[in-house]
């Protein structure tokens, strides 16, 4: 469990990770969340809105074993119920060292994770290569070094 909380303690750092019921909520509602994750100590009412924010979002939803004093000191605070990760890469990753401490629960959470990873990084790879044909590329470097 440890290695899930130095991720989410890295997102935060890396401002990939909004930690709260009120910026989860509003991240979900700009579809811009792909993984919320819940405390296992977490309110029914919390758990109730954090499904709602993930079908709203059209994000996944999954409960850690972690306390919320244990999710809020991974993510510099005194306690934190729900978090949400914004980025694929890092929501892929959490849920695969999730995968490792239980298969049976969190497998599947990580197959469709990185399935989703994959292909964010075919269109990006696809992006790049359009960049390169169109020569927009070399054009933003050039800009770079004049400035």
């Amino acid at each position: 469990m440890d290695r899930v909380l130095s991720l989410l303690g890295l997102a935060k750092k890396a401002g990939l990770l909004e930690a709260g019921e009120e910026p989860v909520g509003t991240a979900a509602r700009a579809r811009d969340v792909r993984l919320i994750l819940l405390a296992e100590d977490a309110a029914e009412n919390t758990v109730r809105r954090a499904g709602h924010f993930a079908q709203a979002g059209q994000c996944l939803c999954a409960s850690v074993p972690a306390t919320k004093e244990e999710l809020g000191r991974a993510v510099g605070r005194a306690s934190c119920a729900m978090l949400a990760l914004t980025d694929v890469g890092f929501a892929s990753a959490v849920a695969e060292k999730l995968a490792q401490l239980d298969p049976a629960r969190y497998g599947s959470l990580s197959e469709r994770l990185s399935v989703k990873a994959a292909r964010a990084a075919e269109r990006k790879r696809a992006r790049q290569e359009q960049r390169v044909r169109t020569g927009k590329t070399a054009v933003r470097r050039k800009k770079r070094r004049d400035a």
